[in-house]
C-alpha cells in the first residue's frame, strides 16, 4: 500500500498521540518550594511558609515572571517537523519518492516535537523559580529544591 493512502490514517493516529500526552502533561500538580529545617521555618511554622510562597510566587507574577516554560509546544513541534522532513526527505531523494517521504517524516517530527513540547511546557521555569527561592530567603527561609 502506498505512503500516500495511508497519511490520514497516520495524520489521526498521531494527531490522538499528542494529544493524549498534552492532556496528561497538563495534569500535573503545580510544584512548590521544600524548605530545609532551619530555625526561621521552626519558628514560623508551616501555615506561615505557604502563605509566605504565596506572597512570593504572586509577587513574581505581579513583575510578570512566567511560571512555565510557555512556548516549548511550537518551537518543539517545528525543530521536529524540520528535523524529520529533512531526514526522511533526504533518504527518499536516494529512493525515488522524496515528497512523500519529507511530508510522512515532517507528520512524525512534528508530532514527537509537540508531544515533548507538551512535556516541556508543563515544567516550571527556572527563572520563576530562582525569583521565588530570592524572594524566600530574603524572608530567612532556605528552600532545598521543589517538589
Amino acid at each position: 500500500m502506498a505512503l500516500s493512502s495511508q497519511m490520514p490514517r497516520m495524520v489521526g493516529l498521531l494527531a490522538g498521540v499528542v494529544l493524549l500526552a498534552l492532556s496528561a502533561g497538563c495534569s500535573t500538580a503545580a510544584k512548590r518550594p521544600v524548605f530545609y529545617p532551619n530555625s526561621h521555618i521552626k519558628q514560623v511554622g508551616q501555615p506561615q511558609a505557604r502563605r509566605d510562597t504565596d506572597e512570593c510566587m504572586a509577587l513574581a507574577d505581579k513583575y510578570e515572571v512566567s511560571r512555565t516554560k510557555d512556548g516549548e509546544v511550537a518551537t518543539r513541534s517545528v525543530e521536529g517537523a524540520l528535523i524529520g522532513g529533512v531526514s526522511a526527505g533526504a533518504w527518499g531523494i536516494v529512493r525515488g519518492d522524496a515528497g512523500e517521504r519529507a511530508a510522512a517524516g515532517a507528520l512524525a517530527g512534528g508530532s514527537v516535537g509537540a508531544v515533548k513540547g507538551g512535556i516541556e511546557s508543563t515544567r516550571i521555569s527556572p527563572t520563576f523559580q530562582r525569583f521565588v527561592q530570592r524572594c524566600l530567603r530574603d524572608k530567612g527561609y532556605d528552600v532545598i529544591g521543589w517538589e
